[in-house]
C-alpha cells in the first residue's frame, strides 16, 4: 500500500506540474465516458418507465384475455381479425372452471368527450368496468369514495374521474356529487383518483371509470371486451393462465388441433417482447458510443511515451540509485490509470448532469444506476492500464547508462 500511494503521489505531482497537457490528454475520456453515461442513464429510465407502464396496466400476478394475442406476422393478423368476440359469457366460463381463478373483471373503453358547464375535454379515455375492479390494488381515490357493487350491477350512471379531468373541469372546486356530461350523458361523480403524472409528455390522469352496463347503454354492446384475470394464490399464476386457456378453448368448441381464437397476455408478455426489440439496439448504441474510449486511450499512450521520452534522463537516475523495473513500470502506469480515471471521474459526473437536463428538457427519463458509476470509472480505469502498459515496459527497459548520457 505505502508502495502505491508513494507511485500515486508522484503521478498526481507530474500530472499537476503539467496541467494543460493533463487536461488535453483526458479531455477524449471526459467525452467518451459523458456519452456513456448519459446513454446509460437515459435507457435505465426509459426501461424503467416502459415497465411501470405495462405493471399499471397489470397487477403483478393478473393477465389479460382478449381478442387478438400477440402477432408477428400478416398472416397471424388476418387470422385474428376474424376471432370471435371476447363476450361475458366467455368471462363466466373461466370464473366456473377452476378453484385457481379468484377474479375475472370486464372491461370495454373508449373516448368521448367530457364536460361540466362551459369546460370541456375532447378524446378522454372511458372505461367500462364491472364490480371486480374493487378488487384491484389500483383502485384508490383521492377524493370521494368508489363505485359501490350495487351500482356496477345496476349500471348506475357514476364516474370516478382521474387528477387531470378533475383539475381540468373543475379547478378549485369540489367535483364531488357534481354533473359532467359524458357523450351527452349526465352522470354523478363519486370519486377522484390520486395524480399519477405523466409518462413520456402523456398525462396519465386523463380518464373516467364508469360501470360496464351503463358503457354499453352509451357505446353499444358490440365491442368486444377485455377480461382481466387474477388467480386465487399468486403463485398459481401460471396454473391459471393454462386453466383460462382450457376454459376459452372448450367454451368455444375448439379441437386438440385447432388454434387459440383469442389471446392471453401478461406483463411479463409485453416486458419481453420490449426486450427483444430494444436489447439489441441499445447494446449496438452502447458499444458505438465506446468506441469513443479507444481514441482517448490511444491519446494517453501517446502522451505517455512522450512522457517517457522527457524524463529518461529522471528514469535513468532513478535506476541507478537501485529502483528496479517494477518500480519505474509502477510509476508511469499510476501516471496513466490517475489521467484515465481522473476523466472517467470528470465524464460520469457530466454524463449524469447531460442525462438530468434531457430528462428536464424532453418527455426521456432517466435513471442514475449505482452499477454505471462503477462501469465509467472501471472502464477509464482499465483504459489507463491497458494503453499506459507499453510506454511503462518500454520505460522499464531503459538501460540506466544510455538513458544518463541523454542531454
Amino acid at each position: 500500500m505505502h508502495q502505491f500511494l508513494e507511485a500515486a503521489s508522484i503521478a498526481l505531482q507530474a500530472i499537476w506540474a503539467n496541467k494543460l497537457r493533463s487536461f488535453l490528454t483526458i479531455i477524449g475520456n471526459v467525452v467518451a465516458v459523458t456519452s456513456i453515461i448519459a446513454v446509460v442513464s437515459l435507457v435505465q429510465g426509459l426501461n424503467a418507465s416502459v415497465k411501470d407502464v405495462i405493471e399499471s396496466e397489470f397487477a403483478a400476478d393478473s393477465f389479460s384475455v382478449q381478442r387478438r394475442g400477440m402477432v408477428s406476422t400478416d398472416e397471424e393478423m388476418l387470422r385474428a381479425q376474424s376471432n370471435p368476440r371476447i363476450t361475458m359469457q366467455d368471462a363466466e366460463a373461466i370464473r366456473r372452471w377452476s378453484g385457481t381463478i379468484g377474479m375475472v373483471m370486464a372491461e370495454s373503453s373508449s373516448s368521448a368527450q367530457v364536460k361540466y358547464r362551459g369546460q370541456a375535454l375532447d378524446s378522454v379515455q372511458v372505461r367500462g368496468l364491472t364490480k371486480e375492479y374493487l378488487s384491484l390494488p389500483s383502485t384508490t381515490v383521492e377524493r370521494g369514495r368508489v363505485i359501490t357493487p350495487g351500482e356496477f350491477d345496476g349500471g348506475r350512471l357514476v364516474v370516478i374521474i382521474g387528477w387531470g379531468v378533475a383539475d381540468s373541469l373543475f379547478g378549485p372546486l369540489d367535483p364531488i356529487d357534481k354533473t359532467v356530461m359524458l357523450n351527452g350523458i349526465h352522470f354523478r361523480v363519486v370519486g377522484v383518483a390520486p395524480k399519477k403524472g405523466s409518462i413520456f409528455g402523456n398525462s396519465q390522469d386523463e380518464w373516467t371509470v364508469i360501470p360496464l352496463a351503463a358503457f354499453q347503454r352509451i357505446f353499444g354492446s358490440r365491442q368486444s371486451l377485455e377480461l382481466t384475470v387474477r388467480p386465487s394464490d399468486p403463485s398459481l399464476t401460471q396454473v391459471a393462465m393454462d386453466d383460462t386457456r382450457v376454459a376459452m378453448r372448450v367454451e368455444r368448441r375448439l379441437g386438440p388441433k385447432e388454434q387459440d381464437n383469442f389471446g392471453i397476455l401478461s406483463s411479463e408478455t409485453f416486458l419481453n417482447l420490449y426486450a427483444s426489440l430494444t436489447t439489441g439496439i441499445f447494446t449496438i448504441l452502447i458499444g458505438v458510443v465506446s468506441l469513443s474510449l479507444v481514441v482517448g486511450g490511444i491519446v494517453i499512450m501517446n502522451i505517455m511515451l512522450m512522457v517517457v521520452s522527457e524524463r529518461t534522463r529522471e528514469i535513468g537516475l532513478r535506476k541507478s540509485l537501485g529502483a528496479r523495473r517494477r518500480d519505474i513500470l509502477w510509476q508511469i502506469l499510476t501516471e496513466s490509470i490517475t489521467l484515465s480515471t481522473f476523466g472517467g471521474l470528470c465524464g460520469t459526473a457530466l454524463g449524469f448532469f447531460v442525462a438530468w437536463v434531457i430528462s428536464q428538457l424532453t418527455p426521456l427519463p432517466s435513471i442514475v444506476e449505482p452499477w454505471s458509476v462503477v462501469l465509467g470509472i472501471g472502464m477509464t480505469a482499465f483504459v489507463g492500464l491497458f494503453f499506459g502498459l507499453y510506454p511503462a515496459m518500454r520505460a522499464a527497459r531503459l538501460d540506466p547508462i544510455e538513458a544518463l548520457r541523454r542531454e
